[in-house]
This record gives structure tokens, C-alpha cells and sequence, in this order.
């Protein structure tokens, strides 16, 4: 029991750490156009990256996530809702998997 709350101290100070050092750090503004626009973008690839490859693992079954990528993919293309986008490429999944 102990080392649980030894490693809820941990993520504590490092979960803190990262939210606090930049305040402590960057006091002036960020004049570089880089930095600036390297910074808009990270939290997209960020998730990107944690989120895309569990969309092959998700169902099971590589075929039927797929579709639902390839569905998902399609509708954010042409600017459909989130709600949109998440009913139809889950039923696009399922229905693929009821043939598969």
C-alpha cells in the first residue's frame, strides 16, 4: 500500500512539474514565429499520436477498425459533427464486423 501512494506522490510532482516550470521559465513573451506555431501544433500531434494507433486495436479485429477509420476519415473530411462522425463510423464497424 505503501508504494501506491509512492507513486501517487510521483505523478503528482511530475504532473505539477510540467505545468509549472513553463510559467517559472517563459516570463517574456514568445516573439519566434517557429516556436510559436511548433507550440499551436503539439497538442494535435500529441493526440494524434495517442489516439490513431489504438483505433486499429480497438475492435479486435484490424478489418472492422479500418472501416471505421476509413468512415470516420470520410465524414471529418466533409466537416460532419464529432457526434456525427463517432455514431457513424462505430455502426460502419459493427455492421462490418456482423459480416465479417
Amino acid at each position: 500500500m505503501t508504494n501506491f501512494f509512492i507513486y501517487l506522490l510521483a505523478m503528482a510532482g511530475v504532473t505539477y512539474l510540467i505545468r509549472m516550470l513553463p510559467f517559472t521559465f517563459m516570463r517574456k513573451k514568445i516573439k519566434s514565429v517557429f516556436i510559436r506555431s511548433f507550440l499551436y501544433y503539439v497538442p494535435y500531434a500529441v493526440l494524434g499520436a495517442m489516439t490513431f494507433p489504438y483505433i486499429f486495436y480497438s475492435t479486435g479485429n484490424v478489418i472492422t477498425a479500418s472501416a471505421g477509420a476509413a468512415c470516420a476519415l470520410v465524414l471529418a473530411y466533409f466537416n460532419r459533427s464529432l457526434i456525427t462522425v463517432a455514431v457513424c463510423s462505430s455502426v460502419i464497424a459493427f455492421i462490418t464486423g456482423l459480416l465479417i
